[in-house]
């Protein structure tokens, strides 16, 4: 297997890519040579961000693909077109997040914020991964945060039927994006592909608009929360940097591997978090 040697060249495929620290990646890998796929849930978001990206005066060609990432047969028709489209996948960013103000259940009868941040990703993941492997070395990224901290997996009450808090329920997201990157990781070792994910930093971004407490903290402490593309430095290092190599199942916050809450440290809750979530969306890895 050849050594890595950055993102030129390379076929990305990034969801939650039309705002926030996403957009900020694309134009930064752009930058670098990266052939880019972004994910956007409908034709309008697609719209804005590539006109975005064009007064960045950026002219990598940008594809976009449409999907609801709160529908796993949307998630299904994403990877489908994905695999029609590239015969290579060297990247995959699981970058799309949400953080729900009130509890909703999707179409497939679960909780909306555990569907997006966890549920998504995972399967979209295990969707992709022979095409990973095939295109190794290759490299899979998920962005978590330090919010996972305050969380443990609710696998007493996955649809917060009991209770609900959008800063709770975003929490133990965040920590499942962790338990699912080192069980990946471990199954995935001697393969080629690596799994790491990273915490951004609190960044001034929309995600959580439909919260007014959210909206007011942005407000408030927008002077000393970090810019978009400050949030998309250490995304952009995993993706590019040669230094990395076989690194695999890390924690990173400012380019650098940082330890983890005990929670996300427990092996026996990611081994058990992943056999969950096969059941939940229906895909087990061979």
């Amino acid at each position: 297997m050849s050594p890595w040697t950055g993102v030129s060249g390379k076929q990305i495929l990034i969801t939650g890519a039309t705002n926030g620290i996403g957009l900020a990646a694309i134009k930064a890998l752009a930058e670098r040579g990266a052939k880019l796929a972004i994910v956007a849930r409908d034709e309008l978001r697609a719209s804005q961000a590539l006109k975005r990206i064009e007064a960045a005066g950026d002219k990598t060609r940008v594809d976009v693909l449409i999907a609801d990432l709160s529908s796993q047969k949307s998630v299904r028709r994403l990877a489908a077109e994905a695999l029609a489209r590239y015969p290579r996948l060297d990247i995959l960013i699981n970058n799309a997040g949400a953080i729900c103000a009130d509890r909703h259940l999707t179409e497939d009868g679960f909780e909306r914020t555990w569907v997006v941040n966890h549920l998504a990703p995972f399967l979209l993941t295990t969707l992709l991964l022979d095409r990973l492997k095939q295109s190794a070395p290759a490299r899979i990224i998920t962005t978590s945060s330090n919010a996972h901290r305050r969380g443990l997996i609710p696998f007493e009450d996955f649809n917060a039927e009991k209770s609900y808090s959008s800063f709770t329920r975003y929490g133990q997201t965040k920590l499942a994006n962790i338990l699912f990157t080192s069980e990946l990781a471990r199954r995935l070792e001697g393969r080629g592909v690596t799994a790491n994910c990273f915490h951004p930093g609190v960044v001034a971004t929309g995600l959580g608009h439909d919260s007014r407490w959210i909206r007011m903290f942005m407000t408030v402490f927008k002077p000393w929360l970090r810019s978009p593309e400050k949030g998309a430095e250490t995304l952009v290092w995993l993706a590019d940097s040669p230094e990395l190599g076989n690194q695999t199942g890390g924690y990173f916050m400012d380019k650098r591997l940082k330890q983890t809450s005990a929670a996300a440290r427990d092996m026996e809750a990611a081994l058990r978090l992943w056999e969950i979530s096969e059941r939940q969306a229906g895909q087990k890895l061979s």
